[in-house]
């Protein structure tokens, strides 16, 4: 069995891939402190070979449907292989590799594994974009969208990008939708969804509730009109309506 986390950078995927690391699921031979298979460049360069073929329709709004008919490029499975090379061949039972650029590359990943597990990894965005991260910056990965010299702008532009894309993709054979806030708050009980979900046993690891929606004790946590359609997808508190005394 083949498994595989997606989620944009900083949304807590890191605690997933301890927790299959931790039950013994072969993550890849060479892994960073966030549970990374590295070295990532292979999978950054297939980014920009699929961004090529995403339509910029101006705004924050982008046409996927190419990447779903289109013939996969034999350059982008090659980088795909390549990047993969110490999980494929490997004989364990169960396998898998977590890198947050797999979700910029979702839609030909399913193409090319359609019956592999995913486990598609939520947070917050106020929380997710507090901090830096290598795909803050779309154009670094060949995508176009409006450019801004707001931080933090950007960083949420690139969160809905990566929401998009994963919401315009077929969905999979296996697929699991996770928050990480449930994953540090009610730990047992999503490890036992996951579970079910896997066919496999796994190991509990520590987690720390302060990780859970840091903004409101920073004061900084800025909510983008258009994130609040997957906020309110995901049940995430929205701000209250101008002149409102309460929510």
């Amino acid at each position: 069995m083949l498994i595989t986390i997606i989620g944009r950078g900083h949304s807590g995927t890191r605690a997933m891939s301890h927790t299959l690391t931790a039950s013994g699921v072969w993550m890849g031979h060479q892994l960073n402190g966030s549970g990374d298979l590295i070295p990532g460049d292979d999978m950054y360069e297939a980014c920009r070979v699929l961004a090529k073929y995403v339509d910029w329709k101006g705004g924050l709004e982008w046409d996927f449907s190419r990447l779903h008919t289109m013939p996969i490029p034999g350059e982008f499975k090659s980088l795909i292989e390549s990047y993969l090379a110490s999980v494929l061949p490997n004989g364990s039972k169960v396998k898998g590799w977590k890198i947050p650029e797999t979700t910029l590359a979702y839609p030909w990943i399913v193409r090319m594994f359609p019956e592999i597990r995913y486990i598609f990894w939520a947070r917050d965005p106020r929380d997710c974009i507090a901090g830096g991260h290598l795909t803050d910056d779309l154009a670094d990965f060949g995508v176009s969208y409006p450019k801004t010299d707001d931080l933090i702008r950007r960083r949420a532009i690139s969160w809905k990008y990566q929401y998009d894309i994963v919401r315009a993709t077929p969905r999979p054979a296996h697929w699991i939708e996770v928050r990480f806030e449930d994953f540090v708050l009610r730990q047992e009980e999503t490890l036992e969804r996951l579970e079910k979900f896997l066919g496999i046993d796994l190991g509990r690891i520590i987690v720390r509730p302060d990780t859970v929606e840091r903004w409101k004790r920073s004061g900084d946590g800025r909510c983008f009109d258009f994130l609040q359609p997957a906020m309110r997808e995901y049940g995430y508190e929205l701000p209250c309506p101008k002149g409102a005394a309460k929510c």
